[in-house]
């Protein structure tokens, strides 16, 4: 007969009484058990590392008290046979938001139809802004859910890390149990985790409205917090600024998002010496070796796509290259970053249903994930890296009594949770004594005996039955008491049959027995026999399906179409007998050679000597240039717009940098090798600009040119003023005057802001400790360094007066503009611009698209550039970018300007802008073997590049070209007829969903994700 433990336990309660402790009165009569419990005969996992076999688990009051082999045990233990069966520490969600309040519905960012909210709306000393509240106490907010609770329970969860998911600082998290207990039971650490993300949350502040206006966001919090550490609290009260110096000392959790966002946290951790646990998003074997060299450990999600419904073909072209290949590698997402040692936790965060959970476990581990380390980025990983291992995580000595009771190994498919017990209370999960029927019986029903009964499923609790009679299937209808089971089943499928229904009982465990009745109401016996052949388990089935499956697991650098399956490296090379624009005195050589060696350009010259085992290119008929510089480019960006305030001097576009962008590719197509990266021109002061190279594949961090000078992105004009955004008229500039009042009241703060840190850093040392030092303000050290020439203009403009207007400014205040940018009213002022030293880097022939154009002529580079004004021709336009050598020709048409200076405008000249022109725009023994091959006159509409070199390292290379297409496309075949394969099987899928990459114009603003929200696709 079926034992119930519960009743054990109560009785065994009543003969031994404790006194209880609790700070709580109680309207009733007390009754306290002792909580001195025994597990004896068990196979105990202790940790990940250590399995005891035949062992005992005592627990005492909620705690550990011994577990091994020979563990004495106390008078008055109840104790529970546990023999065949396993104990496992109880599981540890690290990411939850487990008893927080619920969050305001997503109401849309501000400024998309409704007017800016510019301040915050929060009531008291707090933080200038919303989306940064440090002082939120996940102890304070908390209220245990039960049903939330039994439904991690019932996947073998004992404990959680819940914080606010709100916010881009959101303050501390709280380590909680999973019972059914008042709340101040529950908490076993308040204050443990501090938390921080990329989204500003519920907050409808205009600004940030972008990735990188959160960045910046989140660093000037952080030197507030430090400025308000040093003295600043003399000087005024911040609630959140004290509660984010105290949350320093906590271990720190970063919501980055992607693969791309953990660089970024990582980045802002390295500025500040703290060390962020990232959690990401399950894309983190496209990027391994840079994620371990930020030396973080990680929380990564089991939430594996669906794979895509491509049956229509019209549908299949809107899935991505790069979708279809993470439908299928990030199942291997855990293994690899187990292989490459990397440290991690696991989550159940992002699951579409918690009952997913197991299922995408098993396959993580189907897909190179050990079980060992997935049960320990479930227990002792978690603990650790909340620095709660002396409570939970592993069953020793003194250790909160978390624990589960399973059938067998933890990860088998066909593995049953009997019990959790969360701090020493028991909640059952399925009936562990249930009788296990599963298996082939044969069945006979009075005469007939060619009957047989398969009874499957996952667990014995909750069986599925199949009688076959010759050749025809039928479900029965069974339902099972302790040991007597009843059958009822129609076993004659002809028309009118009746039912046969069946009872009887378990005479052993192969055998039942019993009496029935057939639909004519005959009496009869039957009997059923098990057979030693059992049903394939689910686990084998999984296995089997696993091991015939084929794919490809190469991670392509980047992970998206026209990847490569190694990044591409330096090489010793020679290009032979080629027309060689060399940008300098030499002009342009013909039959000439260069050599390149360690990234850099050698030798320049006519029958130069080959050394031996080298690659040479034959450059018969063809045409050898230095590759093409794009001055103003917003490609490769996930954002390019901080458009919240007048002046967003304090954002990088070095934050956003997105490496898998396919403009990045198509660029070196068409022979690009470096890029400005501007922000865009919503406001009057904009972002910091970031210099790349091309190096299709690397991380954002190695794209980027080490020394470059900084350079900041201004604007005028229309989009200054937003004239095409009337709806939200709060922003101070609404007029091109307030514009010219932006800079000067900048600007003078910058001077004063610069002149306060001279003065305190010529100060003493015991001077310094007895002042409070000035506020760090990362807009105004952007501003001052354009005040100390450390970092250079570069301006969107167009109309003459507002050209001037800067200009004036700049002669006034004491700074240079380095670069008008667009300038299509260049020719009006060209001999000023001359004058003050500014360069003008140009559209070729772009007019009349707004107001603010109808003056411009495609004459405009060819007359500055007889004025002596430094002339570059930009694109600013993704598309453009991919033939800039046809931009520079329009130039020969359009006013008459030589060849190889027309080629300059796109190469030397905008190396000169940008402060490169030591190291790029020219071939010349010494600089960076940027070079471009070209099948034809580089000026010429049919010119092509055979290939495009950075740093002697090939990144386009068109004889390549089509096989790596075929390939990519071969692949894409093989992913479709997968998923193809995986709907046939029942396998749920999803509906592909269109997404266009989004090509970046300065105008354009993409609001940055609030909670509820869904995702930019700008990465897609």
């Amino acid at each position: 007969m079926r034992r119930h433990f519960l009743t054990a336990l109560l009785a065994a309660g009543l003969a031994y009484s404790a006194v209880a402790q609790t700070t709580f009165p109680r309207n009733g009569v007390y009754d306290e058990r002792p909580g001195l419990y025994a597990f004896t005969n068990a196979t105990i996992v202790v940790d990940p590392q250590t399995t005891l076999q035949n062992a005992t688990l005592l627990i005492r009051d909620g705690r550990v008290e011994a577990v091994g082999s020979n563990v004495s045990l106390p008078a008055g233990t109840v104790v529970a046979d546990l023999k065949g069966k396993r104990i496992y520490p109880a599981l540890i969600e690290i990411d939850s938001d487990y008893g927080m309040p619920e969050l305001p519905p997503a109401t849309g960012p501000a400024g998309r139809g409704g007017v800016p909210q510019l301040e915050s709306n929060k009531k008291g000393a707090y933080y200038w802004n919303q989306a940064v509240q440090p002082e939120n106490n996940a102890s304070l907010l908390f209220k245990a859910t039960p049903a939330k609770a039994d439904e991690l329970r019932k996947l073998g969860f004992g404990a959680v890390l819940t914080h606010p998911h709100d916010g881009i600082v959101r303050g501390t998290g709280a380590l909680v149990t999973l019972a059914d207990e008042r709340e101040n039971t529950l908490v076993l650490k308040s204050n443990a985790t501090a938390h921080y993300s990329f989204s500003k949350g519920t907050s409808r502040q205009n600004y940030p409205n972008s990735m990188m206006g959160v960045v910046a966001l989140l660093r000037q919090a952080m030197y507030d917090a430090d400025w308000y550490k040093r003295g600043g609290s003399k000087e005024q009260s911040n609630l959140s600024l004290d509660a984010l110096n105290r949350n320093q000392s906590l271990p720190a959790i970063f919501d980055a998002g992607d693969k791309l966002g953990i660089l970024r946290a990582d980045k802002v951790g390295d500025e500040f010496g703290v060390q962020y646990i990232i959690k990401g998003s399950g894309d983190e074997y496209q990027r391994l070796d840079e994620i371990k060299a930020t030396g973080a450990s990680l929380i990564v999600p089991v939430n594996f796509p669906q794979p895509y419904d491509v049956e229509d073909t019209w549908d299949a072209d809107n899935v991505a290259f790069s979708e279809l290949k993470h439908w299928e590698m990030a199942p291997m997402n855990a293994g690899r970053l187990a292989g490459a040692n990397i440290p991690f936790a696991l989550t159940t965060a992002g699951l579409r249903n918690k009952t997913e959970f197991w299922a995408n476990l098993r396959k993580a581990i189907e897909n190179g994930l050990s079980e060992q380390k997935a049960l320990e980025a479930l227990t002792t990983a978690p603990a650790r890296l909340m620095k709660a291992e002396d409570q939970v995580g592993s069953l020793q000595k003194s250790k909160v009594a978390n624990f589960i009771i399973t059938s067998g190994n933890l990860f088998s498919a066909d593995n049953v949770i009997y019990e959790n017990w969360i701090s020493g209370k028991q909640y059952i999960i399925n009936q562990k004594d249930a009788a296990d029927l599963r298996g082939n019986w044969q069945l006979t029903v009075g005469e007939r005996s060619n009957i047989k009964l398969t009874i499957t499923g996952k667990s014995a609790d909750k069986p599925e039955y199949q009688i076959q009679v010759d050749t025809t299937k039928i479900t029965p209808k069974v339902a099972i008491s302790g040991d007597i089971i009843s059958i009822q089943t129609q076993l004659d499928r002809r028309p009118g049959s009746g039912t046969t229904r069946l009872t009887g009982y378990r005479t052993s465990p192969t055998t039942l027995k019993g009496d029935g009745e057939t639909p004519d109401g005959k009496r009869i016996t039957w009997s059923a026999t098990k057979g030693t052949d059992t049903p394939q388990s689910a686990s084998a089935v999984t296995a089997a399906r696993s091991t015939s499956a084929t794919s490809s697991t190469a991670v392509i650098y980047p992970f998206v179409g026209m990847g490569n399956l190694q990044k591409p490296k330096s090489e010793t090379v020679m290009i032979r007998n080629a027309t060689v624009w060399t940008n300098e005195k030499d002009g342009v050589l013909t039959n000439a050679d260069v050599f390149v060696t360690d990234g850099k350009i050698s030798k320049v010259g006519k029958n130069l000597p080959v050394p031996a085992d080298i690659k040479v290119f034959d450059g018969t008929g063809k045409h050898l240039t230095n590759g093409i510089i794009d001055e103003h480019s917003h490609i490769a960006l996930l954002t390019i717009n901080e458009g919240g305030q007048s002046s967003s001097a304090e954002v990088r576009m070095a934050d956003v940098i997105n490496p898998d962008d396919v403009n990045i590719y198509r660029q070196l197509a068409g022979g690009v090798t470096t890029s400005q990266l501007l922000h865009g021109s919503a406001n009057s002061i904009g972002g910091q600009s970031a210099i790349v190279k091309l190096k299709w594949g690397e991380s954002p961090e190695s794209m980027l040119i080490k020394g470059a000078d900084g350079f900041i992105k201004f604007a005028l004009g229309e989009n200054v003023k937003q004239s095409n955004n009337p709806s939200s008229g709060v922003r101070f500039p609404q007029s091109r005057m307030g514009v010219e009042q932006v800079y000067m009241d900048h600007f003078t703060r910058a001077k004063e802001y610069a002149k306060g840190w001279a003065a305190y850093n010529k100060l003493g040392a015991k001077e310094k400790a007895a002042t409070i030092p000035p506020h760090r303000d990362i807009e105004l050290d952007a501003l001052a360094e354009i005040l100390s020439a450390k970092r250079f203009i570069t301006c969107h403009s167009y109309v003459q007066s507002e050209i001037n207007m800067l200009l004036k400014v700049a002669d006034s205040l004491g700074f240079k503009v380095n670069t008008f940018t667009h300038i299509l009213e260049g020719y009006k002022l060209a001999d000023k611009m001359a004058k003050h030293g500014v360069g003008g880097s140009s559209f070729a022939d772009w007019w009349a698209y707004k107001m603010e154009v109808h003056d411009a002529i495609p004459y405009n580079a060819a007359l500055m550039h007889r004025q002596g004004v430094t002339v570059s021709i930009n694109s600013d336009d993704a598309e453009m970018a991919r033939r800039l050598n046809q931009e520079a020709a329009k130039t020969v048409e359009y006013g008459g300007v030589s060849e190889e200076d027309a080629w300059k405008m796109v190469t030397l000249n905008p190396a000169k802008l940008l402060h490169l022109d030591n190291r790029m725009g020219s071939i010349k023994v010494g600089k960076d073997a940027d070079l471009v091959l070209w099948n034809a006159h580089p000026l010429s509409i049919y010119a092509r590049p055979e290939f495009t070199m950075i740093e002697g390292a090939i990144y386009f290379s068109l004889k390549d070209e089509d096989a790596k297409r075929d390939a990519m496309q071969a692949e894409r075949a093989r992913l479709i007829q997968k998923t193809l394969a995986a709907k046939a099987t029942g396998t749920p899928t999803q509906r592909p969903t269109f997404r266009r990459s989004r090509m970046w114009h300065c105008e354009d603003i993409e609001g940055v994700m609030a909670e509820g929200e869904e995702e930019s696709q700008a990465q897609k």
